[in-house]
């Protein structure tokens, strides 16, 4: 079977574009969760979220690309670029046949959609832009990436609400190992901070209300959490064949090791009780990866801040490892910094399961102040710590059921 390691890393979110800080930040334990500023939000139960700051669009994309884009497939091809940046490949000395994109969103062009709705209700159909189509599919961002580099390789998006972007980057994975290509750029990308991505939510009911304390809202496994916080933004990962990258001199954070990927087959929205899916699916990963159970050390857990979300996974990991080892291994959710980005949300984590192995430093769950009873494993809490990570495992969920694991091994 083929290694593939992770070579190059972009992350466009509530901390802002720039790599380097996006780790600092995590690593201090800040919080990127404010009250939404786009639009007027005073009307919405949860009235706060993440917003993607220090973002200059014309810095990734043209003008005349800008009006015919939703901001979720900005947002993914500013990912890109910093992504294939950081990688340092010379596409001109690539095949393009070899090199494929597999980027997915959990939504899609909500913004745009909303936009051109308004403009037919008030305007008429006329008035609705020739462009609304494309700027709202959820593979356009992958065709987006691919043209601007010119990579001619498969290319599709997968959309599996929370649970997306893993599942693009273990597709993503497999690709490469079955000899298809050399390189994919893997990731999500998802930009429903907006009014009707709020109204959906909240009539959900899935969102924290704690209005009045944006900073300290998401706290997963804490006993007091009521919801999560919506945010936005992309994660974007350069994947590449070992020896492809070795004989470039690429600079290498980790192996992409394993993949698992279940469905719990029980209901729209909750996830099954018994934990039986998740389980399964982080087991599926660990074997992928030649690995047993003891070896993982580090887990970047769903925890998204919701009751049943953070229950369920905790009793997920539990039946994954065996109470015991559960017990010891080092656990956390970053989205208690920078809120849940849905489709995006599993490549903004994977990133950090890469800079964890790469750097031997786990970032914390903030906010845990409670305990719960029902989540009583080791949730890294408020202080990131110092450890050296060999394996390490990022869960991902979703609406409809979808369990998905991706494991990462030290190179």
């Amino acid at each position: 079977m083929r290694k593939v390691v992770i070579t190059g890393l972009g992350v466009v979110c509530p901390f802002g574009c720039d790599l380097e800080k996006f780790w600092k930040r995590n690593l201090a334990g800040e919080s990127g969760i404010r009250r939404v500023q786009q639009f007027d939000i005073s009307l919405y139960p949860s009235q706060i979220g993440g917003e993607v700051v220090e973002f200059d669009v014309d810095s990734f994309m043209s003008k005349k690309e800008q009006r015919h884009t939703d901001p979720y497939c900005q947002f993914a091809v500013a990912a890109a670029k910093l992504a294939m940046k950081d990688s340092g490949l010379d596409l001109s000395k690539i095949d393009p046949y070899k090199a494929g994109v597999l980027v997915g969103s959990g939504v899609g062009g909500l913004q745009f959609l909303q936009a051109q709705y308004k403009n037919l209700v008030e305007k008429g159909p006329g008035r609705v832009s020739p462009f609304m189509i494309p700027a709202l599919i959820c593979n356009m961002a992958a065709g987006m990436i691919a043209i601007e580099f010119q990579l001619k390789g498969p290319n599709y998006a997968v959309v599996s609400a929370c649970a997306t972007a893993t599942h693009a980057i273990g597709d993503a994975l497999r690709i490469i190992q079955r000899g298809d290509t050399d390189i994919m750029v893997s990731g999500g990308s998802d930009a429903s901070v907006c009014d009707l991505g709020y109204a959906g939510f909240c009539a959900l009911r899935a969102l924290s209300t704690r209005n009045d304390d944006p900073q300290k809202a998401s706290r997963p496994f804490d006993r007091d959490r009521d919801g999560f916080v919506m945010s936005e933004g992309a994660g974007i990962l350069v994947l590449e064949e070992y020896e492809h990258a070795r004989k470039r001199g690429a600079k290498i954070y980790c192996e992409l090791s394993g993949y698992g990927a279940t469905c719990d087959a029980f209901h729209e929205t909750a996830p099954a009780p018994d934990g039986n899916g998740g389980a399964k699916a982080m087991q599926m990963a660990i074997e992928d990866s030649g690995a047993t159970p003891e070896q993982v050390d580090y887990i970047n857990a769903h925890g998204t801040s919701t009751s049943l979300n953070d229950k369920c996974e905790t009793l997920a990991i539990k039946k994954a490892l065996g109470e015991d080892l559960a017990r010891k291994v080092m656990i956390s959710s970053t989205k208690s910094m920078i809120g849940h980005l849905l489709g995006a949300a599993g490549a903004v984590e994977a990133a950090v399961c890469a800079l964890v192995i790469k750097n031997g430093m786990i970032p914390p769950t903030i906010n845990y102040t409670t305990p719960d009873p029902d989540c009583d494993l080791d949730y890294v809490p408020n202080t990131a710590r110092e450890k050296k990570v060999k394996l390490a495992l990022s869960n991902s969920l979703g609406f409809g059921g979808h369990n998905t694991t991706i494991a990462f091994r030290e190179i």
